[in-house]
């Protein structure tokens, strides 16, 4: 079903200080939102209300609501309870980011953490996570920007928000390594590092799994025979199952040691089951370029 042209779209923005809220309403506003910034929660109904009935000509609002809001920011988790209640239909974004990202981006800025303007970073980013647990846990999208440029925020932003097919789920399939972190915002983690290593073979160590001799190499073996096998039984179960939820995007992340050989083999599996089955699916290799060298045959997906 598309998405009406003068149907009414209410986005939340919230999420960690320093997790990337400013620069993620700047690229909604180039995708035609009307956005607020720093609305105290108790107002988000009365405002959406208003929207809807009396600003016919605005019907893509993204509201940013985080702890600057200070006394306010504690009703949050009740006014989004209400609007369930209510039915009022909105969708939530939660901008988050490793201690270390956001640590660093203070110390670039200069800036004083909200929760804590007196004492170390550290401290203001524990409490605020404590304080945004219950937040995160309602949100419908998360994006981790620990690692993300800005082009590569602005793909995920459109691919989110700009879609033509809104009511259709996204499956996003995403290959990394261990060593450089597990990604925040996967809903599924698969460690296929039981899998048969190219990195051994030295003719394949400096290659990535998307080179047909990696593939075949992983793919011969019987361990790997039997787990695409079971892999695929589970992703054709689950994935009706989120869909049937009603979630509207899904991150499906495969880890291996160096996120350069067998996560992007599997990957690419996954992938390429998804896209035959007729999903709307994208792939990314996180990590392929922090491998120190390699040779990658780059291939349409």
């Amino acid at each position: 079903m598309e998405e009406k042209e003068n149907e009414f779209k209410l986005v939340i923005v919230t999420g960690m200080s320093g997790g990337g809220k400013t620069q993620a309403c700047r690229f909604l506003e180039d995708l035609g939102f009307f956005c607020v910034d720093n609305l105290p929660p108790v107002f988000i109904p009365k405002f959406a209300e208003l929207c809807r009935h009396t600003m016919g000509h605005v019907r893509k609002v993204v509201l940013v609501v985080d702890t600057r809001s200070r006394e306010f920011f504690d009703t949050f988790v009740h006014v989004l309870d209400d609007m369930d209640k209510d039915q009022i239909t909105y969708e939530m974004l939660f901008m988050d980011a490793s201690d270390p990202a956001i640590i660093r981006r203070y110390k670039e800025t200069r800036r004083r953490h909200p929760m804590a303007p007196s004492s170390r970073i550290s401290e203001g980013i524990a409490m605020e996570r404590e304080r945004l647990a219950p937040i995160r846990s309602k949100a419908t999208y998360i994006i981790d920007t620990s690692s993300l440029k800005k082009a590569e925020l602005k793909s995920k932003i459109v691919q989110i928000f700009g879609r033509q097919d809104s009511d259709r789920m996204t499956i996003n399939v995403l290959s990394f390594g261990f060593k450089f972190g597990m990604p925040l915002d996967a809903d599924i983690v698969m460690d296929v590092r039981f899998l048969p290593n190219p990195f051994y073979i030295e003719s394949m160590r400096h290659k990535s799994g998307s080179v047909p001799e990696v593939a075949q190499y992983i793919e011969r073996w019987p361990v790997t025979q039997e787990f695409e096998k079971r892999l695929d039984d589970m992703i054709d179960f689950l994935v009706p199952q989120y869909i049937k939820e009603g979630k509207s995007q899904l991150v499906i992340a495969v880890g291996c040691t160096g996120g350069m050989h067998r996560s992007v083999y599997i990957a690419n599996h996954i992938f390429d089951l998804l896209a035959a089955r007729g999903y709307q699916v994208n792939v990314e290799h996180r990590d392929l370029m922090k491998n120190d060298v390699w040779e990658h045959v780059r291939e349409k997906r």
